[in-house]
């Protein structure tokens, strides 16, 4: 198992979360705009490098 790989996934899937929740909250119109921003922000940056981590991650066999 990579290492690389599973932490891609982790946090591919909390930037799935941080947007979901951004989504969640703007179609609500419950929390505040800064707030949003920085958590859909950040989910961002999670989501694309997660992609990245597990895209350019190579399987070795040892």
């Amino acid at each position: 198992m990579n290492l690389k790989r599973v932490f891609g996934a982790i946090l591919t899937l909390l930037g799935v979360a941080g947007l979901i929740y951004t989504g969640v909250n703007i179609i609500d119109h419950d929390s505040r705009f800064t707030t949003l921003t920085v958590v859909a922000v950040i989910g961002i940056m999670f989501f694309f490098t997660g992609i990245s981590l597990i895209r350019t991650t190579t399987d070795e066999v040892k």
